[in-house]
């Protein structure tokens, strides 16, 4: 069965992540975001309709979402936009290079950009992801996977814990999309990812779309893969698309972010919540990026599922 905890009904907000703990479980979320809210990402072609008083007054989306990368530099237009975007919006900040699986040291000069990028915009949520991507001064155009040991855990516990304490707060760390899996790792992905939580005091940023793309590749059941994940340690859900690729002769799927959820995502989404109760959510689009009004409409999806979660008694899941 899920790792489910029993949520406040209704659109209760989430408790306040102002000091990070050493170990054990960390409250999660921030005072800014309820339960049930629902978002996407921010794209620069979207930052003027975003703007606008029609859509500031009857917006559908509560929180809107960024890769730190893109704003790590002091100013510009960007910024201006980010900042006017903020006095309306809250924000979720998404890193994808600090390479928290690498096994060397953190980039501090990275660190500290992310440092900044937080403290200026005071975002309610903090990612990351369980991969790396730096190795040597060498940086890579992909998010690499971490092999499941014991000195992997403490390598990743080890960062996480810089991480959290140079910014000040509790951070969430994402599940991996996989596309193999290696003969030296023997901790199961879901107990590597509890563990870490448990030690660092971090939460887990639940990618549904993920565990759909890992299931089918790796021939493993995606419902097994969430009866097994601490539920209870979820601040964030993201919802995706991916692609097959069948060039091989056997289809693989991609996580590339380019399409609306798919219904096997859209299932996964369903018994999540009917195990843990709302969590904000986040429709993620990251290539071919539609109209603005195609990613709300995915979000409107979203909030209808979590309104209605929000007025139901949660944690039990029944069989597929």
């Amino acid at each position: 069965m899920f790792a489910a905890d029993t949520p406040a009904a209704g659109r209760t907000p989430l408790a306040a992540t102002t000091s990070v703990r050493s170990s054990g479980q960390a409250a999660l979320g921030s005072p800014e975001l309820e339960l049930a809210s629902a978002g996407t990402s921010l794209k620069p072609q979207h930052y003027s309709q975003i703007l606008s008083e029609a859509f500031s007054q009857g917006s559908a989306a509560d929180f809107f979402e960024v890769h730190a990368e893109n704003y790590f530099g002091d100013g510009g237009a960007p910024h201006r936009y980010l900042a006017a975007i903020r006095e309306r919006f809250a924000l979720s900040i998404h890193g994808i290079g600090l390479s928290i699986g690498g096994a060397g040291p953190l980039d501090r000069d990275h660190l500290a950009h992310l440092r900044a990028l937080v403290d200026r915009y005071k975002p309610a949520l903090v990612s990351e992801h369980l991969a790396w991507c730096e190795n040597g001064g060498t940086y890579f155009n992909d998010l690499l996977p971490v092999t499941l040991t014991s000195e992997a855990l403490d390598i990743v516990c080890r960062h996480v814990d810089q991480t959290q304490e140079t910014l000040g707060r509790q951070i969430l760390i994402e599940n991996p999309s996989n596309y193999l899996a290696f003969e030296e790792s023997d901790i199961p992905e879901t107990e590597f990812l509890s563990a870490m939580a448990r030690r660092t005091g971090c939460g887990l940023l639940l990618d549904i779309n993920n565990v759909v793309v890992s299931a089918h590749n790796l021939q493993t059941s995606p419902r097994d893969y969430l009866d097994q994940f601490d539920v209870a340690a979820v601040g964030e859900v993201h919802l995706g698309g991916h692609s097959d690729d069948d060039r091989s002769g056997v289809t693989l799927k991609i996580d590339d972010h380019g399409s609306a959820p798919s219904r096997d995502v859209w299932t996964l989404y369903d018994d999540f919540l009917a195990a843990a109760g709302p969590r904000p959510t986040l429709v993620e689009w990251d290539q071919d990026v539609p109209a603005l009004d195609v990613l709300l409409t995915e979000v409107a999806t979203a909030r209808g599922k979590l309104k209605q979660i929000s007025k139901k008694e949660v944690g039990h899941v029944p069989a597929r």
